[in-house]
């Protein structure tokens, strides 16, 4: 950009000529990149197993004690209980395994490459003038 100005002053001339340079400026931002779904899934087996199991079976044994008695058989009731057994399958669940599900933040380094643009003051000259360059160290 140039700026003229007359100053009341000096009595001459000046122009301001602005110079300009790039400089980094890093902003991280968040952005969602993948979206997990976690869930449990049910499977069924069909198991088989072999059970012993008893039961009672009741066995009556006759045996003639006099066999020459014409004596009168009283009929007699005796009651005997049977029993067996009978599977009860039951189920009841167990844990296998507790299972952790968290975020972790991995920090890392990348490196920016970028180029940046400054500009410098060139003075050419044509014919026979002298500059005084105020900045020269």
């Amino acid at each position: 950009m140039l700026n003229e100005q007359n100053s009341t002053h000096d009595h001459h001339e000046e122009i301001t000529l602005e110079l300009h340079k790039e400089e980094l400026q890093v902003s991280k931002k968040i952005i969602e990149t993948a979206q997990v779904n976690v869930y449990k899934k049910t499977y069924t087996e069909e198991k088989q197993i072999m059970v012993p199991v008893t039961h009672e079976e009741l066995i009556i044994e006759k045996k003639i004690v006099n066999p020459e008695s014409n004596a009168d058989p009283k009929i007699e009731t005796i009651r005997i209980p049977l029993s067996e057994e009978h599977i009860e399958v039951t189920k009841r669940p167990i844990i296998l395994e507790d299972v952790e599900i968290y975020k972790q933040k991995i920090e890392e380094h990348i490196q920016v490459n970028e180029t940046l643009k400054e500009e410098k003051i060139n003075i050419d000259t044509v014919g026979d003038i002298r500059v005084i360059d105020d900045n020269q160290t």
